[in-house]
């Protein structure tokens, strides 16, 4: 496992549910996931759950992918969606606002992996560099990637070659990234 993708990622989280914990008086809450089993979910209330995160329990790689797509996923992705279960998290990079995507339980990693090689395949028929999404923006058409080429953080528009260097590392641009409450 990529630990210093690990430790990026472990940080924010702990940034995120500190500063929710701060405002709040309470840890992070979700009313998307309310009713979705979670080894996170602390307690449910009547249309929202109390989360907090939670160590990763499967093999830690997204194994499923490279199988499915015969390649080699950048090191980093494995440690970005197997370092721990926990819920989507807001964020600011820059002047983009994201939501950053996380496995919210067994069940879900297995959908995560489904979508990701749903993604590359889209990519290959379109004949475009592989990248693996890591966070989703505003825009359904953006979203941030891993370019898995060289492991650089992108905002691409799907389907298309426009693609923007966010940062040159996942680690650089989790450690960058503000919580957004």
């Amino acid at each position: 496992m990529d630990i210093e993708t690990a430790n990026a990622l472990t940080a924010f989280t702990t940034r995120y549910c500190d500063a929710w914990h701060q405002k709040n008086e309470t840890w992070p809450q979700s009313e998307e996931l309310y009713g979705v089993p979670s080894p996170c979910i602390i307690t449910s209330l009547d249309d929202k759950v109390i989360w907090q995160p939670q160590p990763f329990t499967l093999e830690q790689n997204v194994n499923a992918v490279e199988r499915a797509m015969d390649i080699v996923v950048q090191p980093v992705v494995h440690a970005f969606y197997t370092t721990q279960f926990a819920g989507d998290m807001r964020a600011r990079f820059a002047s983009e606002t994201l939501t950053l995507l996380q496995t919210w339980s067994e069940d879900d990693f297995q959908r995560v992996q489904e979508n990701l090689i749903g993604h590359l395949v889209t990519q290959k028929r379109l004949k475009l560099a592989p990248t693996l999404f890591i966070a989703t923006l505003d825009s359904e058409l953006d979203v941030i990637a891993v370019c898995n080429l060289n492991g650089e953080v992108i905002k691409e528009t799907l389907g298309t070659r426009k693609r923007e260097i966010l940062a040159p590392s996942l680690a650089e641009f989790l450690t960058q990234l503000e919580p957004v409450l």
